[in-house]
């Protein structure tokens, strides 16, 4: 007998109702210690996106204003759209 669809598996979202249709099928199963893995990559994260350092810089009043612009349209700090940007830059993921 199937089990009822978790309310997160709706239907205009294919990615959710795959993952549902493997889950039904068999072929996900659960992780084994699945709170250990848990808080294992939840301090993966935290550590990975620490911000420990600081920087300061110097730029132009109206890239200042660009920038803080181009993050509102983001939805999110100026501040943390550069640094996205400078992190995207130096890991090579930087389009």
């Amino acid at each position: 007998m199937k089990e009822k669809k978790p309310a997160w598996v709706v239907k205009e979202d294919k990615e959710a109702a795959s993952i549902w249709k493997a889950i039904e099928s068999g072929k996900l199963k659960p992780v084994k210690n699945s709170k250990a893995m848990i808080a294992m990559l939840e301090e993966a994260a935290r550590n990975t996106m620490k911000k420990d350092a600081r920087m300061n810089i110097r730029m132009t009043k109206s890239d200042i204003s660009s920038l803080k612009n181009r993050a509102a349209e983001e939805g999110m700090p100026y501040q943390t759209l550069a640094a996205s940007i400078l992190h995207k830059y130096v890991t090579g993921q930087f389009d």
